[in-house]
């Protein structure tokens, strides 16, 4: 028997944060997603509080095709 995906789960492949605690600002603040690196893994991104520009997190998102050959 074949398993079924659940209906919406592909919308949980990534999540995006919308408020972070601003050490600075000593509260949950809006943040701002700002692409940091670009790596084989997959792309590092910083989350900046939109009040002050403190960095206030980060994530990688995993590449989700397979791994890439690279021919000198």
């Amino acid at each position: 028997m074949a398993r079924r995906a659940q209906p919406g789960a592909e919308q949980y492949e990534s999540l995006r944060a919308s408020l972070l605690f601003c050490p600075k600002c000593r509260r949950a603040t809006p943040t701002r997603e700002r692409l940091l690196l670009v790596l084989p893994t997959g792309n590092l991104y910083e989350y900046l509080c939109m009040e002050c520009g403190t960095s206030t997190g980060s994530k990688t998102e995993q590449e989700q095709s397979g791994p890439r050959l690279f021919r000198p």
